[in-house]
């Protein structure tokens, strides 16, 4: 469906009071034109209608005359660069940007994220990144391993007592 045909859509179900049908369909047009400012500003006035200021600001963050307070409140609760990153769900560069004022926006994110990993990373290379920029430490690893044999031994434990109950 064409992103203007969703705009209409979303404005009829706003009208009947539909809200999370209509956040909805945003996040689909947000996800499918990725680059579009008009599905980010109007999913930013539905998390107005909820209430939510950080969700409105995430959606408004590549915007020049973006709310101060939920532009803060955005960056409190994406608080990691990586994280930020993330949330923004950009694809492609900067320079696929709608104005100069969001590339701007972008690449400052982009390279917060790049010093806070350590090394560069693209908005089309961030699925690659674990977790939000904390990587798992060898003693996460390793307890994770020893819950996983821990597991596997109880497993074939109760798998060998009903084998054995079986033929007795």
């Amino acid at each position: 469906m064409a992103l203007n045909d969703t705009l209409a859509r979303v404005d009829a179900d706003l009208a009947a009071g539909r809200i999370p049908v209509a956040r909805q369909r945003l996040r689909g047009l947000v996800s499918s034109y990725p680059h579009e400012p008009a599905p980010r500003r109007r999913l930013a006035e539905v998390y107005r209608l909820y209430g939510d200021p950080a969700e409105a600001g995430r959606w408004r963050y590549l915007e020049e005359d973006r709310s101060p307070e939920e532009t803060a409140a955005f960056e409190e609760r994406y608080a990691n660069a990586v994280r930020r990153m993330r949330a923004m769900a950009w694809r492609g560069t900067e320079s696929d940007a709608p104005t100069p004022f969001a590339a701007g926006q972008l690449a400052a994110v982009r390279e917060a994220a790049s010093e806070t990993l350590g090394r560069p990373v693209t908005w089309d290379g961030l699925a690659e990144v674990k977790g939000d920029a904390r990587e798992s430490g060898r003693l996460a690893d390793a307890l994770a391993g020893g819950g996983c044999l821990v597991l596997t031994v109880v497993f074939v434990g109760i798998w060998v007592y009903g084998l054995v109950a079986l033929f007795d």
